[in-house]
């Protein structure tokens, strides 16, 4: 079974400013990136090199709403999309409504609006023909409705 393998330090050399996310953390990151893209044989990315790429940009995501980029490993508390905002005594209101898998929750951050773009090519329809109808009587044998 081809799976994409989370390696800690390759992760970290792509994405330093996630120096704060230990390494025990991060694979768990990365466990949960599995649930939004499959990593086994039936991922709709046959190619394991470009789903790790994938994987990991969903992983420096979670990590980074779950407090990948603060000093103190805490999350910043600022989940969802500015709803509102006041000058006079500093207030802000964010829209957590958000669904996990969705394009408003991957677009929280900049790991997952790339990990949206790259994923392009996977929300497309494709259009497969079937096979083409046979309208002969008899299975096209030669026979004929007009004598």
């Amino acid at each position: 079974m081809a799976v994409a393998v989370f390696i800690y330090r390759d992760w970290l050399a792509r994405y330093p400013e996630m120096g704060a996310v230990s390494e025990r953390r991060a694979a768990l990151f990365f466990a949960e990136a599995g649930l939004y893209l499959d990593n086994s044989d039936a991922s709709p990315v046959g190619d394991v090199g470009r789903r790790l790429m994938l994987l990991n940009m969903l992983t420096a995501h979670i990590a980074a709403l779950n407090g990948g980029l603060e000093a103190d490993g805490s999350p910043s508390g600022t989940v969802g999309a500015i709803t509102s905002a006041t000058e006079g005594s500093v207030s802000v209101s964010f829209d957590s409504g958000l669904q996990p898998g969705t394009a408003p929750w991957l677009r929280q951050t900049q790991y997952g609006l790339s990990f949206w773009q790259a994923t392009r090519g996977l929300r497309l329809a494709f259009y497969v023909p079937g096979p083409n109808p046979n309208f002969e009587p008899r299975g096209g044998l030669g026979y004929s409705w007009r004598r």
